[in-house]
């Protein structure tokens, strides 16, 4: 676990004293489970659901949100069972797919979504001629119901098909009223209105939270790390940690923690389980 300041480690005092009133948020792709070329292999790393279960005792709930549909996230991490234990323990697992459009808690076991919104359809009709007017035509288009996303990390060259996308893509989104989303040499098209920071302010509203905690990897965990950042003016504990590696950088100026993909995140995970559980301790 590496500091970005020393008012990074302030913050993280502070959280750590703010433990049992405070949500811990999780993206998923790139914080809990690694990046790979095909998403639907994503699994999440093997010591997660130990670490998520043991760091539920400390406090208040946990809440993975993701631009994945809620149910390949909880295939992928297992976290119907993870949901298990932590209730067993009297606490809450949350889990906000698609940037918000679906919940599920371990409680009610339901998934809640929204119909797809207007133009997606319509779009995705047209995107194929838009992947072959910008000589990305192999580029793999994947369906998630709320959103479509267009990857080029299969592709021979996937950062310059990326860049190559990222206008004419952005423009057809538009067009149809939907904005695009990018991320890991993927671009997601969506419906406005939903992201990652409107998760974090209303569940910390809702949960009468004291402090929150938020770990992401990309682009898309920008506004979750903004709305973190209102909180901490609003008085809360709150913490950024940025899950780094060599493709995406974009939080790093942003984080008050940097660790190093998945399994630096469970290293932080485990710490603040361990300083919190001695903090309760101690008081």
């Amino acid at each position: 676990m590496q500091f970005s300041s020393l008012e990074g480690e302030r913050r993280y005092t502070a959280l750590v004293r703010a433990a049992a009133d405070s949500v811990v948020g999780l993206d998923f792709d790139g914080t809990l489970a690694p990046i790979v070329e095909d998403p639907t292999r994503a699994h999440i790393h093997p010591e997660a659901s130990e670490v998520l279960v043991d760091l539920a005792s400390e406090v208040r709930a946990i809440a993975v949100i993701t631009g994945r549909p809620a149910r390949q996230a909880l295939d992928l991490g297992g976290l119907e069972e993870v949901g298990d234990a932590i209730q067993a323990s009297g606490k809450e697992l949350y889990l906000f797919g698609q940037y918000g459009n679906e919940r599920w808690t371990a409680g009610r076991r339901r998934i809640v979504s929204p119909r797809p919104p207007r133009g997606l359809a319509t779009f995705e009709r047209e995107l194929p001629r838009a992947l072959r007017r910008a000589d990305a035509a192999d580029a793999w288009i994947e369906d998630k119901g709320l959103a479509v996303a267009v990857h080029t990390r299969r592709m021979a060259d996937p950062e310059a098909a990326f860049q190559r996308l990222l206008h004419p893509l952005r423009d057809l989104a538009a067009h149809h009223g939907l904005v695009l989303e990018p991320g890991r040499q993927v671009l997601e098209v969506r419906s406005s209105g939903a992201h990652k920071g409107i998760v974090v302010e209303r569940l910390a509203a809702d949960l009468r939270a004291r402090g929150f905690c938020f770990a992401g990897d990309d682009l898309g965990d920008l506004e979750a790390f903004e709305a973190v950042e209102v909180l901490e003016k609003q008085g809360l504990a709150a913490l950024r940690v940025c899950s780094a590696s060599r493709e995406q950088s974009a939080l790093l100026d942003l984080a008050d923690v940097v660790v190093r993909g998945p399994a630096g995140v469970l290293d932080f995970l485990r710490q603040l389980t361990q300083d919190a559980r001695s903090a309760r301790a101690g008081a």
